[in-house]
């Protein structure tokens, strides 16, 4: 069984009845950490102890600001007696981002931290192998995308923030599942995120795959004042925060 939990949906504006994009693979495997990750975990009775592996896509705050609070409420709070491990998974030269990023929030606060490690190789977390993939976002973020592979054998693929490239293209046909940001609608020109047209057209081209939306640029399910949600394929779930899927 493979279970994904949306613990937010939205793009780094946060529309309205959406918080920061942030997926929990079966509940202790977590990809990114926005500003607000520790009420995200919190909202669905969650807490950072349950989290074994943090794997990050690419180094903008809102994918990675949350970190230190992250591992100072695991020290004080949840896990003070430090029973379980975490491991961080980064590209190389992501270690000494990290430990620079929360070194600037609270100076000190990696201190003592036996139970922390970082992994900048591929690797596995749980029951799944991973390989990173470059993606196309801002170079300066050295943005990747993580392709998962059960030991079941379902394929999900979680795309990071990106807009359409080759990478994309080549894994939405072996993929199970598909995480794809939906970041600006289509009068934005940007070639870092994807819009529903473009959604569209990649879903049309794989008709098997089911593709799970998220880092969404509209309103979630309760927001107004914002952009409406667009007309998508069937094979397209455009996810909403505390959304929760199951195969």
């Amino acid at each position: 069984m493979v279970e994904i939990s949306f613990l937010g949906t939205g793009n780094a504006f946060c529309p309205p009845d959406r918080l920061h994009s942030l997926v929990l693979i079966d509940g202790s495997i977590l990809v990114d950490a926005p500003p607000t990750v520790v009420p995200q975990l919190r909202r669905v009775g969650g807490s950072p102890a349950q989290i074994t592996d943090l794997l990050i896509t690419h180094w903008h705050g809102d994918h990675t600001f949350g970190l230190p609070f992250l591992l100072l409420e695991r020290k004080y709070i949840s896990d003070r007696e430090g029973g379980r491990d975490l491991t961080i998974h980064c590209h190389r030269g992501g270690e000494e981002r990290l430990r620079h990023l929360c070194d600037l929030a609270y100076p000190g606060s990696l201190e003592d931290l036996e139970w922390l490690s970082f992994n900048e190789d591929e690797g596995r977390v749980g029951q799944w192998s991973f390989q990173r993939f470059e993606v196309c976002h801002d170079p300066a973020t050295e943005p990747h995308g993580y392709r998962f592979v059960h030991d079941e054998g379902f394929v999900l693929v979680h795309c990071g923030d990106s807009g359409p490239c080759a990478n994309i293209e080549a894994l939405a046909g072996e993929a199970d599942v598909m995480i794809i940001e939906l970041g600006i609608p289509d009068h934005v020109d940007s070639p870092y995120h994807y819009t529903p047209s473009r959604v569209r057209e990649l879903a049309e081209s794989h008709p098997d795959t089911i593709f799970l939306a998220t880092h969404h640029y509209a309103d979630g399910a309760e927001g107004s004042g914002g952009f409406e949600r667009p007309e998508l394929p069937a094979n397209v779930i455009q996810a909403e925060d505390g959304d929760r899927f199951v195969y």
